[in-house]
């Protein structure tokens, strides 16, 4: 089959990398433009850019799809059979989708209809979810809502991140996607409607959506600080600095609810980090990332900043 590949983070790499090893030809990549990163600012390619050029597969960076005619006149000159879409960034209006003869396809890092929208993996981990999961569905104007092709579940592991969970689904998806693209080839392809009355989101996570409410449950806390790796990060602050908590443990035994203020440092653990007091539990902190700083063991923060028991990291 023809295909058009739609994508951008590194996460879409996994699946890029699947199809350049199939029997497909992938006539095309399209990726978002290349944007500033790091301290200097300077023009970075997308992971999904930089294997395509690897792989000399020609790439599309347009700023804007919708109402792109010169966009659209390309991809109909390519004559795709498929468009296959992961993590590519930007909604496709209806012109784009009817141009493959097959549509489009997205893989979702959801069991839909659980998670529309743009952060599901983090929010499964937000949530205290034990498993999560990759849904192949074709795509239709409406976010996520598109009838469903197939699906895997992918269980969430306690010491998941969001960067590790995303990896682990669209390896499952990768898997999935070559018997998905038979059966569209030789016509035999079902779809199952989604059920609207089992619709939850996802919406798109913010800087703010990292902030620790320390009266929260250690639980809560631990898989906020899972959930929001590697971006927005969870944060506290220390002194009125920003520091980012990127690692944690649950600790037992707890104290007592009530027995110390939410946000206290109870113990300094060498060579752990330091125990926080919540609003029902301890949290013991590993690693951190202090501000304008680099991640570090939170034991050695603890010491270089001679952080005190009894000290409060602010709500």
């Amino acid at each position: 089959m023809r295909i058009i590949f739609f994508g951008t983070p590194e996460p879409a790499t996994i699946v890029l990398e699947k199809l350049i090893k199939g029997k497909h030809e992938i006539v095309c990549v399209v990726t978002q433009p290349d944007r500033p990163k790091g301290r200097g600012q300077k023009l970075a390619f997308s992971p999904v850019k930089e294997l395509a050029l690897k792989h000399t597969i020609p790439v599309e960076q347009p700023e804007g799809v919708r109402g792109n005619k010169v966009f659209q006149s390309l991809l109909a000159s390519l004559k795709a059979d498929i468009a296959v879409v992961v993590a590519y960034g930007k909604i496709l209006p209806r012109e784009i989708l009817e141009t493959p003869k097959h549509g489009f396809i997205n893989l979702h890092a959801s069991l839909l209809p659980k998670y529309r929208g743009a952060a599901p993996v983090q929010w499964a981990i937000l949530k205290g979810e034990k498993e999560s999961g990759i849904t192949i569905f074709k795509i239709v104007e409406q976010l996520d809502a598109g009838p469903i092709i197939a699906q895997k579940k992918v269980r969430i592991f306690e010491d998941d991140t969001a960067e590790t969970l995303l990896k682990n689904i669209m390896t499952e998806g990768a898997k999935l996607l070559p018997a998905v693209l038979k059966e569209v080839a030789a016509g035999k392809i079902q779809y199952l409607k989604q059920d609207e009355a089992e619709v939850t989101y996802a919406p798109q996570l913010t800087k703010e959506s990292g902030e620790i409410d320390w009266k929260k449950s250690a639980r809560e806390i631990h898989d906020r600080i899972r959930g929001l790796i590697p971006w927005p990060a969870a944060h506290t602050f220390c002194r009125g600095k920003r520091l980012k908590i990127t690692k944690s443990e649950l600790h037992l035994p707890d104290i007592q609810s009530g027995q110390k203020e939410a946000g206290a440092i109870v113990e300094i653990v060498k060579p752990d980090g330091f125990i926080v007091a919540t609003g029902a539990g301890n949290l013991l902190v590993l690693e951190v990332q202090p501000e304008s700083g680099k991640r570090m063991k939170a034991y050695d923060f603890a010491l270089g900043h001679d952080v005190k028991i009894a000290e409060i990291l602010p709500n």
